[in-house]
C-alpha cells in the first residue's frame, strides 16, 4: 500500500473541500446569516489538515488499483466527516451522528434525511446541503483527475471506482482528458437546467439548489413539500432533466462528437427509456382516479417514476398512498436504478440487461449443452471476468441488503419501513415507503441503524466493493 500517494491525494481532497466550503459563506453574506461563520471554521480546519498532508508527503508514481479503491473509499468518508461540521456546529442538527447521516446522504446523492422541518435551516446550510449532491454526483476525485497534475500511476483506477456504474471507459486516450470531458458535460447539463427552471419562474436560489440536487440525482429540497408546490411547468422541466441525468454520459459525448445515431443505439439507454415509459403507463392505469385529471396523473406519475429510477428522490405526490401494485413497481425501479456512467444509483440498467441475457444463455445451454454460446451487449462479447464480477456484485448486493435489513429490524418498525429504508439507502434513492416515504424521514431510527444505513449509502455509491476493502487486513499491508 502506497500511503504517501494516498495521503498526498487526501490532502488535495481536503484542500478542495476547504475551497468548496467558502461558497456557502458567500450565500450567508448575501442573506446576512450568522451561520456562515461555521463554514469558515470548518474550511480552515480542512485547509490546515490538507496543507499538512501535502507538506509531509510527496507525490509518488507507484499508484495502482488497490490504492485507487482504498483512496476513493477513504476520501468519501473524510469529506463527509468534515462536511457535517457546519450542520453540527451551528446547532441546527444537534447530534453529530445525525449531521453525519445528512452529509453522507448528501455526498452519496441519496437524499435520505433526518430533518423533520427542513424549512427552518438558513439558506447557507440549505445551499451546502444541495451542493453536496452536485459534488458527489460526478465525484470529487474525478474533479481532481481533471484539474490537477497527475498523481502518478494509472488515474483510471480512480476514475473506474469514483464514477457511478459497472465500468468507466476512456472517452479519449488520457484519463485526465476523459475526466475533463465528463465534468464538462456535467456542467453543461447543469447550466441548461438552471436556465430552464429560471425561465420557468423559479427563484435564483431555488434554481441553484434544485439544479445541484437534480444533477447529482440527490433529491434534497428546500421545502417540506419537496417539489409539490412548484408549478406543473417546473415539475415537467425537473422530471425531464432527472431522466437526462440518469442517462449514460457516453451518449452525450457521442452527440457532441456528431454521432447522434450511435448514441441512441446504446441498448442500455433504449431499455432505460422503455422502463420509464412502461412503468409510467402501468401506474397511471391504476392511480388515475386518485388525481384531479388524467393530465395531473400522467405528470405526477412520470415525475415519481423519473425520480425513483434515477435515484433522485424528489416528490410531487406521496406514492406511499398508492395501491400496492404501484408501490411494488416503485420498489422495483428503486432497485434497478439508472444507467451506468450516469450520476444515478441503483443496480444499473446495464447490469440488469446482462443478468437477463446470462440467464437466457444458461437456459439455452441446458437445452443444447454442446453449442458454444456467448453473452453480448451492443455487439461486444461480455468477457468471463465481467460475468464473474456481475455475479459477485449481485450476490454481495443481496447479502448487504438482507444483512442490513435484519439489523435495522431491531428497531421494530413495520416491514415496509425496515426493508425500503435499506433498499433506498443502498440504491441511493432517498424516500422509501411507510415511515420513510416521501412525507417521512429517518429521524426515528436508532444510532445503530443510522450507522448501518450510512454504510449502505457509501457502499451503494461506490459500487459495494471499495468500501468493503477498508475492512480487509490485506488492504492495509504495504505490499
Amino acid at each position: 500500500m502506497n500511503y504517501r500517494a494516498i495521503f498526498n491525494i487526501l490532502g488535495s481532497v481536503l484542500l478542495i473541500e476547504a475551497g468548496l466550503l467558502m461558497i456557502p459563506i458567500i450565500v450567508a453574506g448575501i442573506y446576512q446569516e450568522s451561520a456562515g461563520i461555521y463554514f469558515l471554521i470548518t474550511g480552515a480546519i480542512c485547509a490546515a489538515l490538507g496543507l499538512i498532508l501535502k507538506l509531509v508527503t510527496k507525490r509518488n508514481h507507484n499508484f495502482y488499483a488497490k490504492e485507487g479503491f482504498f483512496m476513493v473509499a477513504l476520501s468519501w468518508i473524510v469529506i463527509s466527516i468534515f462536511g457535517a461540521l457546519p450542520f453540527f456546529l451551528s446547532g441546527y442538527i444537534p447530534s453529530y451522528i445525525d449531521a453525519l447521516f445528512e452529509t453522507i446522504s448528501g455526498f452519496t446523492t441519496t437524499g435520505a434525511t433526518i430533518l423533520t422541518d427542513v424549512e427552518v435551516l438558513p439558506k447557507c446550510l440549505l445551499f451546502w446541503r444541495s451542493l453536496t449532491h452536485w459534488i458527489g454526483g460526478m465525484g470529487i476525485l474525478v474533479f481532481i483527475v481533471a484539474i490537477l497534475p497527475s498523481a502518478g500511476g494509472d488515474n483510471m483506477h480512480l476514475m473506474r471506482v469514483e464514477s457511478p456504474g459497472p465500468s468507466v471507459d476512456k472517452l479519449v486516450p488520457k484519463a485526465k482528458h476523459t475526466a475533463f470531458i465528463l465534468y464538462g458535460i456535467y456542467v453543461l447539463l447543469s447550466l441548461m437546467m438552471f436556465i430552464s427552471v429560471i425561465l420557468g419562474g423559479m427563484s435564483v436560489f431555488d434554481a441553484l439548489t434544485t439544479t445541484f440536487a437534480t444533477a447529482g440525482t440527490g433529491g434534497f429540497g428546500n421545502y417540506n413539500s419537496s417539489m409539490a408546490d412548484y408549478s406543473a411547468t417546473l415539475q415537467w422541466i425537473i422530471g425531464v432533466f432527472m431522466v437526462m441525468f440518469g442517462i449514460n454520459f457516453n451518449m452525450y459525448f457521442l452527440i457532441l462528437a456528431g454521432k447522434l445515431k450511435e448514441g441512441f443505439k446504446i441498448t442500455e439507454i433504449r431499455r432505460y427509456l422503455e422502463i420509464i415509459g412502461v412503468a409510467t403507463l402501468l401506474i397511471v392505469l391504476c392511480t388515475h382516479n386518485m388525481f384531479d385529471s388524467l393530465g395531473d396523473a400522467i405528470r405526477n406519475v412520470f415525475f415519481s417514476v423519473a425520480s425513483v429510477i434515477t435515484t433522485t428522490g424528489f416528490a410531487t405526490t406521496d406514492f406511499n398512498l398508492w395501491p400496492m401494485f404501484a408501490k411494488a413497481i416503485i420498489v422495483v425501479l428503486m432497485l434497478i436504478g439508472a444507467c451506468a456512467g450516469s450520476t444515478g444509483g441503483g443496480i444499473k440498467v446495464s447490469r440488469v440487461i446482462l443478468a437477463v441475457r446470462m440467464i437466457k444463455e444458461q437456459i439455452r445451454a441446458f437445452i443444447h449443452p454442446h453449442v458454444a454460446r456467448s453473452t453480448k451487449l451492443d455487439g461486444n462479447v461480455v468477457s468471463k471476468d465481467v460475468r464473474l464480477s456481475l455475479s459477485a456484485f449481485f450476490m454481495l448486493y443481496l447479502i448487504l441488503m438482507f444483512g442490513s435489513f435484519i439489523i435495522v429490524s431491531i428497531d421494530n418498525f413495520d416491514f415496509e419501513t425496515s426493508f425500503t429504508s435499506v433498499a433506498t439507502c443502498i440504491s441511493n434513492v432517498g424516500p422509501g415507503l411507510s415511515k420513510v416515504g416521501p412525507s417521512g424521514n429517518f429521524a426515528g431510527f436508532s444510532i445503530l441503524s443510522k450507522f448501518v444505513l450510512m454504510f449502505d449509502m457509501l457502499a451503494g455509491r461506490l459500487e459495494l466493493f471499495p468500501i468493503l476493502m477498508l475492512f480487509s487486513l490485506r488492504t492495509w499491508r504495504r505490499r
